[in-house]
């Protein structure tokens, strides 16, 4: 039986701009995203490739087309839940307060419907059942540029998404690919202020403005060496941060040599070991993949910021 867990808006952000060589909203069993909202809602704008989850007689009616035991993330999400200890009260859903309800609880009745979904479902899956923390006023306040009225999506409209960088900070830092740091809609859509470019390529912004870009040239190859670069890149980070300035981080692919500079950044930022930076890159971004020569010389960045070597690489896990 599954578990119902908080999902953060920057979790929900990241499955749906997961990267295979496609967008992994194609596989038809990556993601159950279900809103249970009311109709007149769902149809004003809901999260893109999202599922209205009907109600009747006080039972939820999952989609037909969806088999939860094989779904690997589902995410169930109302107006504005926020913990999963809310619960779904008797409400006529009239507008009036004649039962002497403040405006608060009729919220935290709104709020309940994802968590009693929820727990409708636990028997259908052994994965978590992801409760969307703030529901879909946060998350479309953030990330407005997902919302959507479009109902059905196609095999081929799956196909063609274009996916976002994925977010490592909230809201100041993003890690993607040469591609979508040379659309100027995702630059408008994440607010970007600052480049990263460690790749070979020269991108079209900010080329004119040093202060805003660096660029470091190496291949990816295992006799690359990224180590010099590494204070750069980190003082770089900090500068913009300093100066609340969102930045993108990429590089060809955006799997290797940005993923290193990210991981070197956080293991300096945190200080800590190259192996729990690593656990929460891949959460962010689960096909990073740095060469293994950047690998260890990532080894060799742990000792350098924490004295000592921490992580064992020859772990499956690198």
């Amino acid at each position: 039986m599954a578990r119902l867990v908080l999902c953060e808006p920057i979790e929900l952000y990241n499955i749906l701009n997961q990267v295979t060589k496609l967008s992994r909203l194609t596989e038809p069993n990556y993601l159950c995203l279900l809103d249970v909202r009311s109709k007149k809602e769902y149809d004003e704008s809901h999260v893109i490739t999202a599922l209205r989850v009907k109600k009747k007689a006080d039972t939820y009616l999952i989609p037909e087309s969806v088999d939860l035991e094989c779904v690997e993330y589902c995410v169930v999400y109302d107006n504005t839940t926020s913990h999963l200890e809310a619960t779904l009260k008797d409400d006529d859903d009239d507008d009036d307060d004649d039962d002497g309800k403040s405006a608060d609880s009729r919220e935290e009745l709104v709020a309940g419907a994802a968590i009693e979904c929820g727990r409708a479902m636990t028997h259908l899956t052994r994965h978590p059942i992801r409760i969307l923390k703030g529901g879909y006023e946060r998350f479309s306040a953030i990330y407005h540029f997902f919302r959507t009225q479009k109902i059905i999506w196609m095999p081929q409209e799956l196909d063609e998404f274009q996916p976002y960088p994925v977010e490592i900070v909230p809201g100041k830092i993003y890690l993607g690919n040469f591609v979508q740091a040379c659309n100027p809609k995702i630059q408008k859509d994440l607010k970007i202020k600052a480049h990263v470019n460690i790749s070979m390529e020269t991108g079209p912004f900010f080329l004119d403005d040093a202060d805003k870009l660096l660029h470091i040239q190496i291949e990816d190859s295992l006799e690359a060496n990224i180590v010099p670069f590494l204070r750069h890149i980190c003082h770089f980070i900090g500068i913009h941060l300093q100066l609340d300035s969102v930045i993108l981080v990429f590089s060809t692919l955006g799997i290797s040599r940005s993923c290193a500079a990210i991981l070197a950044y956080l293991m300096h930022q945190n200080e800590q070991s190259l192996k729990r930076s690593w656990a929460y890159v891949k959460k962010c971004k689960n096909n990073m993949r740095p060469n293994r020569g950047f690998v260890a010389q990532l080894l060799e960045w742990e000792k350098i910021v924490l004295g000592d070597f921490i992580t064992d690489i020859s772990d499956p896990l690198y």
